[in-house]
């Protein structure tokens, strides 16, 4: 203890500032490194995120894009014409056709078709903005989702949450400016979807549970009061600062910020979990308390409680739709699920005038075929589809987006896109556009080069803002 306070009198006696360089660090940390943050390159239209991430590809002709011809061709392999150059990760192009047993009907002023599992999206049919033309170009699941996140699909790269932090910071001081929130089994590209890459790690997203300690170990143990743990932090912060002056590596402040963020969470991060001051209508809209949309649904609403607190982006993982086999069975427990929840994200956030600037996103990593997968031949009832990347459904709302509209369209199977095809580095600088950036301005110098989010891609949708 004695060489300690030795240490930090000698500290403060030799590096200039002081106690201020300790302070500044802190200041830089909290407001994603200070000088390094770059302030949009215009107004932007939202200033934060909700990205609704249904990891494992939704069925787009069953959910969002009806294709009536299907069940003309059940049973029968689609023409070679139209097959002989498809990739596929599991089936032959000549399985056979999969007719959809679902029921489609328009809804809204829009007329917007969505199918019979999906009551509750319908209800908010005119808030949202369909794109069913969206392209990848990774058919499994790891490198999809990371195209979709990190705008490449090999590891290391900054997510989407990461550079829109790096790019504007965290109007939130006692939470992470990018939270991840996870439900269902599962999620192939796992923390890589929410890495900061190269970027300093303060940037990465930031995993949260939604009961109990919202990160394990976050509450102080027995006998470690705020005021012990302040000193002990003071001590920590002081050693990392003179680290820092020593070496000049960005991580420290970093692991600075960390620190810090992690104390100001202590108080601020029980709060954002209790729900006890959230009406019984708001959680009865979300399916909080019912069993099969209790969790997601919980997601939900952390996630609009977490906009109104100032952070910058939050990504709802949700897994479990990866339907090889059973998909006529296993298909409606996932829109029991999500469907309610995420029509009452939309209707809350716009009921508290948020949805204007608050961008959501509900989007999987690529679609499905229209050609059957038999995982077990001998169960009639077991057919699934396998992964296409050619032309699947998203949707977007709020932050600037034109509602009431389906954009793209794909051929009468829907297996390719024969209007409007837009690319996954599309997305990204239509997304970074709404948030008040040039995607092709937005970068980091890493390794010699200039990195940014679209790699060297992408082309701003205008058919989606408003």
């Amino acid at each position: 203890m004695i060489d300690l306070i030795q240490n930090r009198r000698r500290f403060f006696q030799q590096v200039t500032g002081g106690i201020g360089t300790i302070a500044m660090a802190d200041l830089f940390a909290r407001n994603g490194y200070g000088a390094e943050v770059k302030k949009p390159h215009f107004a932007p239209k939202a200033k934060r995120v909700i990205f609704l991430f249904q990891e494992g590809a939704p069925s787009q002709m069953d959910l969002f894009d009806p294709k009536p011809e299907l069940r003309k061709w059940h049973g029968k392999p689609l023409p070679p014409s139209m097959t002989k150059d498809l990739k596929l990760a599991f089936i032959k192009p000549t399985a056979a056709v999969l007719g959809s047993p679902r029921t489609f009907q328009k809804y809204g002023q829009s007329g917007m078709d969505l199918c019979d599992l999906l009551p509750h999206t319908a209800s908010i049919a005119d808030d949202l903005c369909f794109v069913r033309s969206m392209q990848s170009d990774q058919f499994n699941h790891h490198p999809g989702q990371l195209l979709l996140f990190t705008g490449h699909n090999q590891p290391g790269r900054p997510s989407m949450g990461s550079w829109a932090l790096y790019g504007l910071g965290s109007e939130s001081e006692s939470l992470p400016g990018f939270v991840v929130l996870s439900s269902g089994v599962g999620t192939s590209g796992g923390t890589d979807n929410f890495s900061s890459g190269f970027l300093p790690s303060s940037y990465a997203g930031t995993m949260l549970r939604n009961s109990g300690d919202p990160i394990l170990y976050l509450t102080n143990p027995k006998g470690i009061s705020a005021d012990t743990q302040r000193a002990r932090l003071d001590a920590i912060r002081d050693m990392n600062a003179m680290a820092q002056t020593r070496t000049g590596d960005a991580e420290i402040n970093a692991r600075i910020h960390s620190y810090e963020l992690a104390f100001r969470m202590q108080s601020s991060a029980p709060e954002l979990l209790d729900f006890s001051k959230e009406s019984k209508t708001t959680l009865d809209s979300y399916g909080i308390g019912q069993e099969a949309t209790n969790a997601y649904g919980t997601n939900c609403l952390l996630a609009r409680r977490m906009m109104e607190r100032g952070v910058r982006f939050v990504m709802l993982m949700h897994a479990s739709w990866d339907h090889h086999s059973g998909i006529n069975q296993n298909l409606p427990k996932q829109t029991k699920t999500t469907d309610q929840p995420a029509a009452a994200l939309i209707k809350d956030l716009k009921q508290r005038g948020m949805l204007d600037d608050t961008l959501v996103v509900w989007a999987g990593e690529f679609g499905r075929t229209p050609m059957s997968e038999m995982r077990r031949p001998e169960d009639a009832e077991g057919a699934g589809r396998d992964h296409n990347p050619n032309g699947y459904t998203i949707w977007l709302a709020g932050g600037g987006v034109k509602a009431g509209q389906a954009i793209g369209k794909t051929d009468d199977f829907g297996l390719n896109i024969v209007e409007d095809k837009i690319h996954i580095n599309d997305l990204q600088a239509t997304i970074l556009h709404l948030l008040g950036f040039d995607h092709t301005r937005l970068t980091y110098r890493f390794m010699g080069r200039e990195f940014r989010l679209t790699d060297v891609h992408g082309e701003v949708v205008k058919k989606i803002l408003a």
